[in-house]
């Protein structure tokens, strides 16, 4: 099992790269550097996927693994006369998850900093945000980014309507919780740190293997969908956190969790039942769940009939796509699984 230092020193690189859907160079360069240092072959797609191959002893067939890069965040609709900008989310993000405070936004150009802004609290009836305060939800509609900037000096940095905002990286990296690890972007960047693993320890896999970072998971499985449309695959893995709620039959701690069905339908018992047996050979716990308002980049690109079979494995998570906790054995215990099915199944 890799040692938690060491995986939680990964996710947090991974965090502190931002990679908000469809702006997501920054990550880029950093995963096809690390990719490509385990000696692998390795490339970028015209949808923005980081591809890189394991090649196996019978390179007729393939599996893909696939952890989604994209982080969510929220995007500018429009700009006013004093630099204030109107953003509305990117993915799903919720406006009161991420608080008042400090945003980075990205521009063409350059990266500057913003506020988050609700308005003020010592206010009455008279106010808009007097609802916020007793009785209706916080959206994005009523809040906005604060730069204290002109017009011009946001047009030199390349803020511009659909620039993206996301979470300023000083509030971005991740503490440790004993045995747990919490951030903002686990969602992806911990099934990304999986990937980086099965990269750096998978040798001689029984068939060829593609390590897919997809890009725009977050709206719409972009990237995976044209991945499967044009990579002939037997399989199709998708790593994903698992959200811990009282409606599903999930604990946290250090058993993944493999799922049944979700949004988008149901996942290949077939394929899962080969992971359910390596789990039990290697003796790592399992968790098995069906879940609602979820999909994933394999229940997407099995719906659309891209693949024929697709699995997700997950990591139990608190606070899911908001400062998420997740067990660092649970992320572990996935690579040391998928390690194991590669090299058997």
């Amino acid at each position: 099992m890799l040692a938690y230092d060491t995986l939680f020193k990964t996710i947090e690189e991974l965090v502190l790269h931002h990679s908000p859907s469809g702006v997501e160079e920054e990550i880029d360069r950093l995963l096809l550097d690390r990719f490509r240092s385990f000696g692998l072959e390795t490339w970028q797609d015209r949808a923005g996927n980081i591809i890189a191959k394991i090649p196996g002893q019978d390179s007729q067939r393939s599996i893909a693994i696939t952890g989604h890069k994209d982080e969510i965040g929220a995007i500018v609709k429009s700009i006013d006369e004093n630099g204030c900008l109107q953003v509305r989310k990117l993915g799903g993000s919720f406006p009161w998850v991420y608080g008042e405070g400090v945003v980075d936004i990205l521009g063409d150009k350059a990266t500057i900093s913003g506020i988050l802004s609700f308005g003020s609290r010592h206010i009455s009836h008279e106010s808009p945000q007097k609802a916020q305060q007793d009785n209706a939800p916080l959206r994005w509609e009523d809040a906005w980014v604060e730069t204290k900037r002109s017009l011009t000096e946001l047009a030199e940095v390349g803020v511009r309507p659909g620039s993206r905002v996301v979470v300023g990286k000083h509030r971005k990296r991740p503490i440790r919780l004993k045995d747990h690890i919490a951030s903002y972007t686990l969602d992806n960047k911990a099934s990304v740190a999986i990937l980086l693993a099965l990269a750096e320890y998978l040798q001689d896999p029984v068939v060829d293997i593609y390590l897919v970072a997809s890009a725009k998971e977050e709206v719409g499985a972009i990237g995976a969908l044209f991945f499967t449309q044009n990579q002939p695959l037997d399989a199709l893995i998708a790593l994903e956190i698992c959200p811990l709620s009282s409606e599903y039959p999930i604990a946290d701690g250090e058993a993944p969790v493999l799922l049944s069905q979700d949004s988008y339908g149901i996942y290949d018992e077939k394929l899962n039942d080969e992971l359910r047996k390596v789990a039990q050979k290697e003796e790592i716990p399992l968790q098995l769940a069906a879940i609602s308002g979820f999909g994933s980049d394999a229940s997407i690109a099995m719906k659309f009939g891209h693949v024929a079979r697709a699995a997700c494995l997950g990591f139990p998570t608190q606070n899911t796509h908001g400062y998420e906790i997740a067990h660092l054995g649970a992320i572990a215990n996935c690579i040391t699984l998928l390690k194991t099915f590669c090299q058997t199944s």
